[in-house]
Protein backbone atom coordinates (compact mmCIF):
# COMPACT_ATOMS: atom_id res chain seq x y z
CA UNK A 1 0.00 0.00 0.00
CA UNK A 2 1.50 3.35 -1.00
CA UNK A 3 1.42 6.38 1.31
CA UNK A 4 -1.20 8.16 -0.82
CA UNK A 5 -3.59 5.18 -0.65
CA UNK A 6 -2.91 4.86 3.05
CA UNK A 7 -3.71 8.51 3.72
CA UNK A 8 -6.98 8.25 1.77
CA UNK A 9 -7.98 5.08 3.61
CA UNK A 10 -7.30 6.66 6.98
CA UNK A 11 -8.87 10.05 6.14
CA UNK A 12 -10.72 11.57 9.06
CA UNK A 13 -8.78 9.96 11.92
CA UNK A 14 -7.65 12.45 14.53
CA UNK A 15 -4.78 12.66 16.98
CA UNK A 16 -5.57 10.67 20.12
CA UNK A 17 -4.41 13.09 22.81
CA UNK A 18 -3.45 16.75 22.76
CA UNK A 19 -0.71 18.45 24.74
CA UNK A 20 -3.09 19.48 27.52
CA UNK A 21 -2.61 15.96 28.96
CA UNK A 22 1.11 16.38 29.55
CA UNK A 23 3.09 18.76 31.73
CA UNK A 24 6.26 19.43 29.75
CA UNK A 25 9.28 21.32 31.02
CA UNK A 26 9.33 24.47 28.90
CA UNK A 27 13.14 24.31 28.67
CA UNK A 28 12.66 21.65 25.99
CA UNK A 29 12.05 24.54 23.59
CA UNK A 30 15.50 25.93 24.40
CA UNK A 31 17.20 22.59 23.68
CA UNK A 32 18.05 21.99 27.34
CA UNK A 33 17.24 18.28 27.12
CA UNK A 34 18.47 17.66 23.57
CA UNK A 35 21.85 16.17 22.69
CA UNK A 36 24.19 18.99 21.67
CA UNK A 37 24.89 17.46 18.27
CA UNK A 38 21.20 17.71 17.40
CA UNK A 39 21.26 21.39 18.35
CA UNK A 40 24.36 22.02 16.26
CA UNK A 41 22.84 20.17 13.30
CA UNK A 42 19.67 22.23 13.55
CA UNK A 43 21.70 25.45 13.45
CA UNK A 44 23.80 24.29 10.49
CA UNK A 45 20.74 23.24 8.51
CA UNK A 46 18.85 26.46 9.31
CA UNK A 47 21.83 28.58 8.20
CA UNK A 48 23.15 26.59 5.23
CA UNK A 49 20.51 24.27 3.76
CA UNK A 50 17.08 25.23 5.12
CA UNK A 51 13.73 23.74 4.10
CA UNK A 52 15.07 20.23 3.53
CA UNK A 53 12.23 17.72 3.97
CA UNK A 54 13.24 14.62 5.91
CA UNK A 55 11.38 11.49 6.97
CA UNK A 56 12.31 10.30 10.45
CA UNK A 57 11.19 6.83 11.56
CA UNK A 58 11.51 5.07 14.92
CA UNK A 59 11.90 1.36 15.74
CA UNK A 60 13.18 -1.04 18.42
CA UNK A 61 14.33 -4.66 18.50
CA UNK A 62 11.94 -6.61 20.76
CA UNK A 63 8.44 -8.04 21.03
CA UNK A 64 6.86 -5.30 23.13
CA UNK A 65 3.82 -3.25 24.10
CA UNK A 66 4.43 0.20 22.70
CA UNK A 67 3.76 3.21 24.89
CA UNK A 68 4.68 6.89 24.78
CA UNK A 69 3.05 7.59 21.42
CA UNK A 70 0.57 10.16 22.66
CA UNK A 71 3.30 11.80 24.74
CA UNK A 72 5.65 11.99 21.75
CA UNK A 73 2.90 13.42 19.52
CA UNK A 74 2.05 16.01 22.15
CA UNK A 75 5.75 16.87 22.43
CA UNK A 76 5.89 17.52 18.69
CA UNK A 77 2.70 19.59 18.79
CA UNK A 78 4.11 21.66 21.64
CA UNK A 79 7.75 22.24 20.69
CA UNK A 80 8.20 21.74 16.96
CA UNK A 81 8.35 24.92 14.92
CA UNK A 82 5.33 24.93 12.58
CA UNK A 83 3.84 21.70 13.95
CA UNK A 84 0.85 22.10 11.64
CA UNK A 85 3.20 21.48 8.71
CA UNK A 86 4.44 18.12 10.02
CA UNK A 87 3.10 14.83 8.72
CA UNK A 88 2.98 12.24 11.49
CA UNK A 89 2.05 8.56 11.38
CA UNK A 90 1.92 6.54 14.60
CA UNK A 91 0.78 3.36 16.27
CA UNK A 92 -1.43 3.52 19.35
CA UNK A 93 -0.30 3.23 22.95
CA UNK A 94 -0.91 -0.39 23.92
CA UNK A 95 -0.29 -1.89 20.47
CA UNK A 96 1.79 -5.06 20.35
CA UNK A 97 4.87 -4.49 18.22
CA UNK A 98 7.46 -6.71 16.55
CA UNK A 99 11.23 -6.27 16.32
CA UNK A 100 12.27 -3.57 13.82
CA UNK A 101 8.67 -2.53 13.17
CA UNK A 102 8.30 1.20 12.46
CA UNK A 103 6.18 2.63 15.27
CA UNK A 104 6.35 6.37 14.52
CA UNK A 105 7.18 8.34 11.40
CA UNK A 106 7.53 12.12 11.03
CA UNK A 107 7.95 14.10 7.83
CA UNK A 108 8.85 17.79 7.74
CA UNK A 109 11.67 20.33 7.61
CA UNK A 110 14.53 19.11 9.76
CA UNK A 111 15.09 22.45 11.49
CA UNK A 112 11.46 22.39 12.69
CA UNK A 113 11.67 19.20 14.76
CA UNK A 114 15.00 17.38 14.41
CA UNK A 115 16.30 18.46 17.82
CA UNK A 116 13.49 16.48 19.46
CA UNK A 117 14.70 13.10 18.14
CA UNK A 118 16.59 12.00 21.24
CA UNK A 119 13.80 13.09 23.57
CA UNK A 120 11.31 11.01 21.58
CA UNK A 121 13.67 8.02 21.76
CA UNK A 122 13.79 8.40 25.52
CA UNK A 123 10.02 8.76 25.92
CA UNK A 124 9.34 5.65 23.86
CA UNK A 125 12.10 3.64 25.54
CA UNK A 126 10.97 4.27 29.09
CA UNK A 127 7.23 4.07 28.56
CA UNK A 128 7.47 0.97 26.34
CA UNK A 129 9.80 -0.80 28.78
CA UNK A 130 7.43 -0.22 31.71
CA UNK A 131 4.31 -1.12 29.72
CA UNK A 132 5.92 -4.32 28.45
CA UNK A 133 7.14 -5.43 31.88
CA UNK A 134 3.69 -4.75 33.32
CA UNK A 135 1.98 -6.61 30.50
CA UNK A 136 4.17 -9.68 31.10
CA UNK A 137 3.50 -9.58 34.84
CA UNK A 138 -0.26 -9.18 34.36
CA UNK A 139 -0.31 -12.08 31.89
CA UNK A 140 1.61 -14.26 34.35
CA UNK A 141 -0.83 -13.42 37.16
CA UNK A 142 -3.91 -14.32 35.12
CA UNK A 143 -7.08 -13.13 36.80
CA UNK A 144 -5.30 -12.09 40.00
CA UNK A 145 -4.76 -8.45 40.90
CA UNK A 146 -1.33 -6.90 40.45
CA UNK A 147 -0.44 -3.69 42.31
CA UNK A 148 2.20 -1.29 40.94
CA UNK A 149 4.42 -0.43 43.93
CA UNK A 150 7.21 1.34 42.07
CA UNK A 151 7.34 4.61 44.00
CA UNK A 152 10.45 3.74 46.03
CA UNK A 153 12.32 2.58 42.94
CA UNK A 154 11.55 5.57 40.76
CA UNK A 155 12.38 9.26 40.66
CA UNK A 156 9.24 11.04 41.80
CA UNK A 157 9.13 13.15 38.64
CA UNK A 158 8.57 9.99 36.58
CA UNK A 159 5.61 8.62 38.53
CA UNK A 160 2.84 10.05 36.35
CA UNK A 161 4.34 8.79 33.10
CA UNK A 162 5.33 5.42 34.50
CA UNK A 163 1.91 5.04 36.10
CA UNK A 164 0.31 5.70 32.72
CA UNK A 165 2.62 3.15 31.08
CA UNK A 166 1.65 0.63 33.76
CA UNK A 167 -2.00 1.34 33.02
CA UNK A 168 -1.38 0.77 29.30
CA UNK A 169 0.31 -2.52 30.22
CA UNK A 170 -2.86 -3.61 32.02
CA UNK A 171 -2.40 -2.60 35.67
CA UNK A 172 -5.00 -0.38 37.32
CA UNK A 173 -3.98 -0.58 41.02
CA UNK A 174 -1.11 1.82 41.75
CA UNK A 175 0.60 3.05 44.88
CA UNK A 176 0.53 6.87 44.58
CA UNK A 177 -1.86 9.57 43.42
CA UNK A 178 0.74 10.77 40.91
CA UNK A 179 0.86 7.39 39.19
CA UNK A 180 -2.81 7.81 38.34
CA UNK A 181 -2.61 11.45 37.21
CA UNK A 182 -2.82 10.83 33.46
CA UNK A 183 -5.65 8.33 33.48
CA UNK A 184 -7.82 9.28 36.43
CA UNK A 185 -8.21 7.19 39.56
CA UNK A 186 -6.79 7.23 43.10
CA UNK A 187 -3.76 5.53 44.59
CA UNK A 188 -4.18 2.39 46.69
CA UNK A 189 -2.33 1.18 49.78
CA UNK A 190 -2.64 0.25 53.43
CA UNK A 191 0.29 0.20 55.85
CA UNK A 192 4.10 0.21 55.68
CA UNK A 193 6.45 -1.34 58.22
CA UNK A 194 6.93 2.16 59.66
CA UNK A 195 3.39 2.18 61.06
CA UNK A 196 4.05 -1.00 63.02
CA UNK A 197 7.41 0.33 64.19
CA UNK A 198 5.74 3.48 65.51
CA UNK A 199 3.51 1.30 67.67
CA UNK A 200 6.63 -0.30 69.11
CA UNK A 201 6.24 -3.39 66.93
CA UNK A 202 2.68 -4.10 68.07
CA UNK A 203 0.84 -5.20 64.94
CA UNK A 204 -2.57 -5.34 66.62
CA UNK A 205 -2.35 -1.74 67.87
CA UNK A 206 -1.16 -0.57 64.46
CA UNK A 207 -4.12 -2.26 62.79
CA UNK A 208 -6.55 -0.84 65.36
CA UNK A 209 -5.24 2.66 64.69
CA UNK A 210 -5.49 2.14 60.94
CA UNK A 211 -9.07 0.92 61.14
CA UNK A 212 -10.08 3.76 63.47
CA UNK A 213 -8.57 6.35 61.12
CA UNK A 214 -9.76 4.80 57.86
CA UNK A 215 -12.93 2.90 58.80
CA UNK A 216 -14.12 2.63 55.19
CA UNK A 217 -10.89 1.02 53.97
CA UNK A 218 -10.23 -2.69 53.66
CA UNK A 219 -7.91 -3.67 56.50
CA UNK A 220 -4.80 -5.40 55.17
CA UNK A 221 -2.25 -6.28 57.86
CA UNK A 222 1.44 -6.32 57.00
CA UNK A 223 2.50 -9.53 58.74
CA UNK A 224 6.25 -10.00 58.19
CA UNK A 225 7.46 -7.30 60.64
CA UNK A 226 8.46 -9.92 63.24
CA UNK A 227 9.47 -12.46 60.58
CA UNK A 228 6.71 -14.72 61.90
CA UNK A 229 4.13 -14.55 59.15
CA UNK A 230 1.84 -17.41 60.11
CA UNK A 231 1.67 -16.62 63.83
CA UNK A 232 1.10 -12.89 63.28
CA UNK A 233 -1.52 -13.53 60.59
CA UNK A 234 -3.45 -15.75 62.98
CA UNK A 235 -3.19 -13.12 65.73
CA UNK A 236 -4.74 -10.38 63.62
CA UNK A 237 -7.34 -12.74 62.18
CA UNK A 238 -8.42 -13.85 65.67
CA UNK A 239 -8.55 -10.25 66.87
CA UNK A 240 -10.38 -8.64 63.93
CA UNK A 241 -12.37 -11.55 62.52
CA UNK A 242 -14.49 -10.46 59.56
CA UNK A 243 -13.03 -6.95 59.71
CA UNK A 244 -9.70 -8.29 58.41
CA UNK A 245 -9.73 -8.14 54.62
CA UNK A 246 -6.28 -9.57 54.02
CA UNK A 247 -2.66 -9.98 55.03
CA UNK A 248 0.42 -8.90 53.07
CA UNK A 249 3.64 -10.90 53.16
CA UNK A 250 6.79 -8.96 52.27
CA UNK A 251 9.56 -11.16 53.72
CA UNK A 252 13.05 -10.01 52.71
CA UNK A 253 14.86 -12.26 50.25
CA UNK A 254 17.68 -12.97 52.71
CA UNK A 255 15.35 -13.98 55.55
CA UNK A 256 13.87 -17.35 56.51
CA UNK A 257 10.56 -17.13 58.37
CA UNK A 258 10.35 -18.21 62.02
CA UNK A 259 7.94 -21.01 61.11
CA UNK A 260 10.70 -22.86 59.29
CA UNK A 261 13.23 -22.25 62.05
CA UNK A 262 10.74 -23.95 64.38
CA UNK A 263 10.07 -26.76 61.87
CA UNK A 264 13.51 -27.83 60.71
CA UNK A 265 12.13 -30.76 58.70
CA UNK A 266 11.06 -28.22 56.05
CA UNK A 267 14.68 -27.47 55.15
CA UNK A 268 16.15 -29.21 52.13
CA UNK A 269 12.82 -29.65 50.37
CA UNK A 270 12.19 -26.08 49.21
CA UNK A 271 13.86 -22.70 48.85
CA UNK A 272 12.60 -21.14 52.06
CA UNK A 273 14.08 -17.67 51.69
CA UNK A 274 11.94 -14.57 51.33
CA UNK A 275 8.32 -14.67 50.24
CA UNK A 276 8.20 -18.23 48.91
CA UNK A 277 5.45 -20.60 47.74
CA UNK A 278 5.84 -23.01 50.67
CA UNK A 279 5.33 -20.24 53.22
CA UNK A 280 2.20 -18.97 51.45
CA UNK A 281 0.71 -22.45 51.15
CA UNK A 282 1.27 -23.07 54.87
CA UNK A 283 -0.19 -19.64 55.70
CA UNK A 284 -3.34 -20.42 53.71
CA UNK A 285 -3.64 -23.82 55.40
CA UNK A 286 -3.39 -22.34 58.90
CA UNK A 287 -5.84 -19.51 58.18
CA UNK A 288 -8.38 -21.93 56.70
CA UNK A 289 -7.99 -24.36 59.60
CA UNK A 290 -9.18 -21.65 62.00
CA UNK A 291 -12.08 -20.55 59.83
CA UNK A 292 -10.47 -17.51 58.19
CA UNK A 293 -11.07 -18.52 54.57
CA UNK A 294 -12.20 -14.95 53.82
CA UNK A 295 -8.76 -13.48 54.54
CA UNK A 296 -6.95 -12.69 51.30
CA UNK A 297 -3.19 -13.10 50.85
CA UNK A 298 -1.18 -10.35 49.14
CA UNK A 299 2.51 -10.96 48.44
CA UNK A 300 5.33 -8.57 47.55
CA UNK A 301 9.12 -8.50 47.52
CA UNK A 302 11.19 -9.15 44.38
CA UNK A 303 8.35 -10.24 42.13
CA UNK A 304 8.66 -10.20 38.36
CA UNK A 305 6.90 -12.17 35.62
CA UNK A 306 9.16 -15.21 36.13
CA UNK A 307 8.55 -15.37 39.88
CA UNK A 308 4.81 -14.91 39.42
CA UNK A 309 4.76 -17.68 36.80
CA UNK A 310 6.53 -19.98 39.27
CA UNK A 311 4.01 -19.18 42.02
CA UNK A 312 1.12 -19.82 39.64
CA UNK A 313 2.59 -23.06 38.28
CA UNK A 314 2.94 -24.33 41.84
CA UNK A 315 -0.67 -23.42 42.63
CA UNK A 316 0.36 -20.93 45.32
CA UNK A 317 -2.81 -19.48 46.94
CA UNK A 318 -2.06 -15.81 46.28
CA UNK A 319 -4.87 -13.31 45.76
CA UNK A 320 -2.79 -10.25 44.76
CA UNK A 321 0.80 -9.53 43.76
CA UNK A 322 2.67 -6.33 44.60
CA UNK A 323 5.44 -5.54 42.10
CA UNK A 324 7.90 -2.64 42.10
CA UNK A 325 11.46 -2.30 40.86
CA UNK A 326 11.32 -5.05 38.25
CA UNK A 327 8.74 -3.08 36.28
CA UNK A 328 10.98 -0.02 35.94
CA UNK A 329 14.00 -1.48 34.16
CA UNK A 330 14.50 0.37 30.89
CA UNK A 331 15.70 -2.40 28.58
CA UNK A 332 13.95 -1.50 25.33
CA UNK A 333 15.80 1.16 23.38
CA UNK A 334 14.40 3.04 20.40
CA UNK A 335 16.30 4.40 17.43
CA UNK A 336 15.26 7.28 15.21
CA UNK A 337 16.64 7.34 11.65
CA UNK A 338 16.32 9.89 8.89
CA UNK A 339 15.50 7.64 5.91
CA UNK A 340 14.20 10.05 3.24
CA UNK A 341 15.48 13.38 1.97
CA UNK A 342 13.12 15.52 -0.12
CA UNK A 343 11.03 12.46 -0.95
CA UNK A 344 13.93 10.25 -2.04
CA UNK A 345 15.35 7.40 0.03
CA UNK A 346 18.55 8.48 1.77
CA UNK A 347 19.87 6.77 4.91
CA UNK A 348 23.04 5.40 6.46
CA UNK A 349 24.11 1.90 5.49
CA UNK A 350 22.05 -0.70 7.32
CA UNK A 351 18.99 1.53 7.59
CA UNK A 352 16.21 1.98 5.05
CA UNK A 353 12.81 3.53 4.67
CA UNK A 354 10.29 1.04 6.04
CA UNK A 355 6.69 2.22 5.91
CA UNK A 356 4.36 0.30 8.22
CA UNK A 357 0.73 -0.07 7.02
CA UNK A 358 -0.38 -0.33 10.66
CA UNK A 359 0.57 3.32 11.23
CA UNK A 360 -2.27 5.82 11.49
CA UNK A 361 -1.91 9.38 10.25
CA UNK A 362 -2.15 11.95 13.03
CA UNK A 363 -3.71 15.31 12.34
CA UNK A 364 -2.49 18.45 14.07
CA UNK A 365 -4.84 19.80 16.71
CA UNK A 366 -4.54 23.34 18.05
CA UNK A 367 -4.93 23.21 21.86
CA UNK A 368 -7.91 25.05 23.25
CA UNK A 369 -7.21 28.45 24.74
CA UNK A 370 -5.93 28.22 28.29
CA UNK A 371 -4.92 24.56 28.03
Amino acid sequence: MCEKEFELKQKGKLARLTNRTFKFDQRIKDGWFSAVYFLKTTKIVANRIPKQSVTLQFFQKNEAIVCGMDEAIALLHTFAANPQALKIWALNDGDKISPFETVLMIEGHYEDFGYLEGIIDGILARRTSVATHVYNVVQAAGEKQVIFMGDRDDHFSQQAGDGYAAYIGGMSAQATYAMNEWWGTEGVGTMPHALIQLFNGDLIKACEAYLATFPDDNLVALVDYNNDVIEDSLKVARHFGDKLYGVRVDTSANMVDQYFLKNQHEFGRYDLRGTNPRLIKLLRRHLDAEGFQHVRIIVSGGFDSAKIKLFEQLGTPVDSYGVGSNLLKVNIGFTGDCVKLNGEEQAKQGRRYCFNPRLQPVRYQVPNEGE
